[in-house]
C-alpha cells in the first residue's frame, strides 16, 4: 500500500478588477497549512480599501480536512468583519460534499452576514 504524500499548499493572489481578489488555492489545506491560508487572508482584508470581495478559487484544492474547512470558517468570519463578501468557487466533489455533510455549504457560498441582517 502506497502512503498518501501531503501536497503543500499554494496561494495565488490577484486583482482581476478593483474591489475584488481573487485567491486560488492548490494543493492541501488542512492542518499544516491552514495557519497559512488564514495568514494569507488576514493580511489582505487589512489592507486600508479592503476588497468587497474575496473569491477564494477551489480548483486546484486537492484535499480539505476539518482543520481546512476550520479555516475557510474563519476566513470568512474575517471577511464579514470587514464588509467583503467571500465565495467559495470551483468546488471539487469532495469539498462540495464537506460543505454539504457539514452544513456549511450555504455559509461558505452566500450572503455576508450583515447584509442578510439588514434584509432582515
Amino acid at each position: 500500500m502506497r502512503a498518501f504524500a501531503p501536497e503543500p499548499l499554494e496561494l495565488a493572489l490577484e486583482t482581476p478588477e478593483p474591489g475584488t481578489l481573487r485567491v486560488a488555492l492548490r494543493g492541501d489545506l488542512d492542518h499544516t497549512t491552514a495557519d497559512e491560508f488564514l495568514a494569507a487572508v488576514h493580511a489582505a482584508l487589512a489592507v486600508a480599501g479592503p476588497p468587497r470581495e474575496v473569491r477564494l478559487d477551489a480548483a486546484g484544492l486537492r484535499l480539505c480536512d476539518s482543520r481546512g474547512l476550520s479555516a475557510l470558517l474563519l476566513a470568512r468570519r474575517r471577511a464579514d468583519e470587514t464588509g467583503a463578501r467571500l465565495r467559495l468557487d470551483n468546488r471539487g466533489p469532495a469539498l462540495q460534499r464537506l460543505l454539504e455533510v457539514t452544513g456549511t455549504l450555504d455559509h461558505l457560498t452566500g450572503e455576508p452576514a450583515a447584509r442578510r441582517d439588514e434584509r432582515a
